[in-house]
This record gives structure tokens, C-alpha cells and sequence, in this order.
């Protein structure tokens, strides 16, 4: 029985503990809803993407990124010129911010 409880509270908090990646992209040339929606349709494309938040003003997207999967600045350039604009900057973010 102990060793029941002891191996579910190891799955508890290793699913609590585990947590998505966020990226954080500046785009060159976002000046509208359209841009928005041809920048996030070619995005949403990459392996793992599970939300985008973008800001027009900007010119910045927030990515979320499945656990386990990483997203690298090569394969953001390519989504991010394939939808018509430029990469100017690549960040991982840490939790929290």
C-alpha cells in the first residue's frame, strides 16, 4: 500500500512539475490582423505549437511549445519568411515570464 501511494504521488508531481516551453519571437513588418493571421497560420505549423499570442505593436509573438519539444531559432526563421517577414529576435523565456 505504501509503495501505491509513494509511486502516485511520483506521477502527481511529476505532471505538476513538468511544464510547457514559451518562445518569444520579434517579427519584422507586422502591421495588421491579416499579417497576424499569415505569420500564426505558418506558426501553428511547427512541431509542438499549442498557443500564440501575438502583438502587433510590437511586432512580438509568445509561443507555446509542448513539453518535451524545442523549438529552434532556424525552423522560427523559416515559418516566420514564409509567412513574408523577418526574424529580428529569438528567446527562450523561463517560467513565469
Amino acid at each position: 500500500m505504501k509503495n501505491l501511494i509513494f509511486a502516485l504521488a511520483l506521477i502527481i508531481s511529476g505532471n505538476v512539475l513538468a511544464a510547457d516551453s514559451q518562445y518569444q519571437l520579434g517579427v519584422n513588418g507586422l502591421a495588421c490582423p491579416f499579417c497576424v493571421y499569415g505569420l500564426e497560420k505558418q506558426l501553428s505549423k511547427l512541431p509542438g505549437v499549442k498557443q500564440i499570442e501575438t502583438d502587433v505593436k510590437q511586432g512580438e509573438v509568445r509561443l507555446l511549445v509542448k513539453e518535451g519539444v524545442v523549438l529552434t531559432e532556424p525552423l522560427a526563421r523559416e515559418a516566420v519568411k514564409k509567412s513574408g517577414f523577418s526574424l529580428r529576435s529569438f528567446k527562450k523565456l523561463n517560467a513565469g515570464e
